[in-house]
């Protein structure tokens, strides 16, 4: 047999419909229920107080009717059968002499756990005769036919009656009480259904957008979903960020990529042309250069891009960190490359920690990219120096060059992307700088461009200095 295959149910979607009649729904129902029992309660206890009432007017009335008969020991016939009678059962008296003993009664009835004075009103109390539970009024007064004598009167009932006068209140106001159900949960589906409704415009204008990402507004947006709309305004905006970025490494690339694409190509097709060798190890030599050039264009607005995504940390956010320790790892990693193009290069630090919040990876990359621009424009035979030093509440990380420098008309333009300085012969993309700004702006830190004491450019970076704080772990 072919085995059956079942889909897996989905589970059930959440809906704020079903949560708000269920948080109020439920309290209601509870309420009503609750006022149902306490109706019942209030019911009986009037009931307790009518009956408690007739108790003491039965007491009251035996103490009149026993009058002379009190002494023969007996009561009228009608006057027991007043006594006694009960629909639902029987009613209970006795009558003790403090001399006699008992004179009348039709049960032993217990006395009260309380003193009871002669000629006072009678006092209920609750008693049983057997297992069977009772109501009752007790009273003393004196004994007419023997004076000095003193007479205890008890009158008793049990507690069906009362008990049943309470289901027959409650069970005339349980029709009012349904429809007060009823109307209740209608008003409450009503209300919560024509709240929600406030919600349609909105949702109405949110399908119109499109692709729109502005801003949702706050103008016909309830208060309770304010923080909601609000957090899809920052999605948004990030959104904008993300795209305009994008956009923006396009556009770039487009335009970076053109000219040594256009070139690779026009060499390529040069090479295919001619079968002089001088000239095909030209061609090959322009399309390496071309390549290369390319592919660090390529690789900067990359970096470029990823310092100005908002996914990464804002200066808060960040961990602290001690340049003094970062810095000359960083300086350490291009000594080779420094020795390769005959450029002299040197560190110079103190021991003091320069503890700064910051992330690690993006400090190397500035430093990196401040040493790539000294050593492509102070060029062969120069020096470069990284230099490292606490200042004023700040930590000062400066990179400078004895090369020939940039003349001040430029040094306002040098964080520009894609500015390169008039009449430098050496290839460069115009981004190295722009990456180190953006870097520094998200560090919190401020950028100069100055002339160094010898003749060369000198930039600085100036971070906001941390007094005191643990740093944490680094990876180079």
């Amino acid at each position: 047999m072919p085995e059956r295959r079942t889909a897996a149910r989905r589970p059930a979607r959440p809906s704020l419909r079903r949560r708000l009649l269920t948080f109020l729904l439920v309290p209601v129902l509870g309420v009503l229920v609750l006022d149902a029992v306490i109706g019942y309660f209030v019911a009986l206890a009037y009931s307790n107080r009518v009956h408690d009432a007739d108790l003491s007017d039965s007491a009251l009335t035996l103490s009149e009717m026993i009058g002379s008969d009190a002494l023969r020991g007996e009561l009228t016939a009608q006057a027991r059968f007043l006594l006694e009678y009960d629909p639902d059962g029987r009613n209970y008296y006795t009558v003790v002499s403090d001399r006699h003993g008992r004179m009348i009664g039709n049960a032993e009835l217990e006395g009260p756990g309380f003193p009871v004075t002669t000629d006072a009103a009678p006092r209920l109390y609750d008693t049983a005769l057997g297992h069977r539970p009772l109501r009752a009024a007790i009273m003393r007064v004196p004994n007419h036919q023997d004076p000095g004598d003193v007479l205890t009167i008890t009158v008793a009932e049990n507690l069906r009656d009362r008990h049943t006068r309470a289901r027959e209140i409650l069970f005339l106001t349980l029709p009012m009480q349904a429809l007060l159900i009823v109307a209740v949960l209608s008003l409450v589906w009503f209300g919560v259904s024509h709240g929600l409704g406030v919600l349609e415009p909105l949702t109405a204008r949110l399908g119109r957008r499109g692709h729109d990402l502005g801003p949702i507004g706050e103008e016909d947006v309830p208060v309770e979903i304010l923080p909601l709309t609000r957090t899809i305004d920052d999605l948004f905006a990030r959104m904008r960020n993300m795209l305009g970025l994008q956009e923006r490494f396009i556009a770039d690339a487009a335009h970076q990529l053109r000219t040594p694409l256009a070139g690779i190509q026009l060499h390529v097709e040069r090479l295919d042309a001619t079968g002089d060798p001088a000239q095909r190890v030209d061609a090959l030599g322009h399309v390496h250069r071309l390549a290369a050039r390319a592919a660090r264009t390529s690789a900067q607005l990359l970096a470029l891009t990823r310092t100005q995504s908002p996914d990464l940390p804002d200066h808060d956010g960040m961990d602290i960190v001690d340049l003094a320790s970062v810095v000359p790892e960083a300086v350490a990693m291009r000594v080779h490359q420094a020795l390769a193009l005959g450029v002299d290069l040197g560190y110079e630090g103190g021991d003091a920690a320069c503890l700064v919040r910051a992330d690690a990876l993006q400090v190397q990359e500035v430093i990196d990219n401040l040493l790539d621009n000294a050593f492509h424009y102070a060029g062969h035979g120069h020096a470069v120096t990284v230099s490292l030093h606490p200042h004023e509440g700040e930590v000062v990380l400066a990179v400078e060059d004895d090369g020939p420098g940039v003349d001040d008309a430029f040094l306002d333009q040098l964080g520009e992307r894609f500015f390169r300085v008039p009449g430098v012969d050496e290839d460069g993309t115009g981004l190295g700088l722009a990456i180190v700004e953006s870097i520094a702006e998200r560090h919190a830190a401020r950028v100069a461009f100055l002339h160094a004491a010898s003749g060369g450019l000198r930039v600085e970076l100036h971070f906001p200095a941390i007094a005191s704080g643990k740093p944490a772990e680094t990876t180079s």
